[in-house]
């Protein structure tokens, strides 16, 4: 927990307008804002990329490259490789189905995808959708009413506060671009800094989204043998930002995970059976029920 309260300090520190008034013309409510930030994101249907993960637990630290495909609203894959190239923890999610095969200890877990299930692979307790919105640099958003979600400007950026269901409270903060401060507020860019969510005042989870760049659309997928069709982007041509650093924190599990992602794109083409996957001869299958 310490070390994500240091990062966030040495960030606004370092950011010339981390204090700075509000732009001359603000969005008049949390609704406007949020659909804004949709509308920028609206081309992007998915995603596709690798990065260097950077995990930090009770049990010590983990690294590890990982390529990741995301498909909206809640499927997604994710592959760790060994340094030396060869793939050894697999996690997919069909929006239904989950299953996490793990060679090292030549497990394969298989249940429902629900947010516990995903944690045994990201460690935080978060459904496969609210990591897609991440990954696509939008925030997952707690059910609730449109007049439970008040709009602030706190510490140079929109803080969006969300009263849901049982006692649970979301807290968003999404940054205008500097170079179109003074502009109206339907034309500002914007991106999303963080996103907290509680439970009766415990943090499940806090994400903080840095480095937004744009990204874009990935190319075709050719058969190398020149046999199969073409397989096209999975969505319409996109250069929406994205964030190319992604921290994840369970302060009260003392988590930490960090995925620094070096080349991403939107909209790839996707396969069959891309976010599913059926256990390999040679290991155990077990069930993984948990809600």
């Amino acid at each position: 927990m310490a070390r994500g309260i240091a990062l966030t300090l040495g960030a606004c520190l370092a950011a010339t307008g981390c204090y700075r008034s509000p732009p001359p013309s603000q969005f008049p409510d949390a609704q406007s804002l949020l659909a804004r930030l949709r509308e920028q994101q609206s081309c992007s249907r998915g995603l596709s990329g690798e990065g260097k993960l950077d995990y930090f637990g009770k049990e010590g630290r983990v690294r590890g490259t990982v390529l990741f495909m995301a498909s909206s609203p809640d499927r997604v894959r994710l592959d760790v490789v060994s340094p030396f190239g060869a793939t050894i923890s697999t996690l997919t999610s069909n929006g239904k189905d989950f299953s996490l095969l793990d060679l090292r200890q030549k497990v394969f877990l298989r249940g429902p995808a629900s947010a516990c299930n995903l944690a045994q692979f990201t460690h935080v307790p978060m459904p496969p959708h609210g990591l897609v919105s991440l990954l696509r640099g939008e925030p997952p958003l707690l059910t609730h009413a449109p007049p439970s979600a008040t709009l602030a400007w706190e510490g140079g950026r929109y803080v969006v506060r969300i009263a849901s269901q049982h006692q649970a409270t979301e807290e968003i903060a999404i940054s205008p671009r500097d170079a179109d401060f003074d502009k109206p507020y339907a034309e500002q860019q914007l991106s999303l800094s963080s996103v907290e969510i509680r439970q009766q005042n415990y943090v499940l989870y806090r994400a903080e989204l840095e480095q937004h760049e744009a990204a874009q659309t990935a190319p075709p997928r050719s058969d190398p043998d020149g046999i199969d069709p073409d397989v096209p982007p999975s969505g319409p041509s996109c250069s929406a930002l994205v964030p190319r650093r992604l921290h994840l924190e369970v302060p009260a599990e003392e988590q930490d995970l960090v995925l620094t992602i070096s080349d991403i794109a939107h909209n790839p083409p996707l396969t069959r059976g891309a976010f599913q996957q059926q256990p390999p001869g040679g290991v155990t299958v077990r069930s993984s029920p948990c809600q």
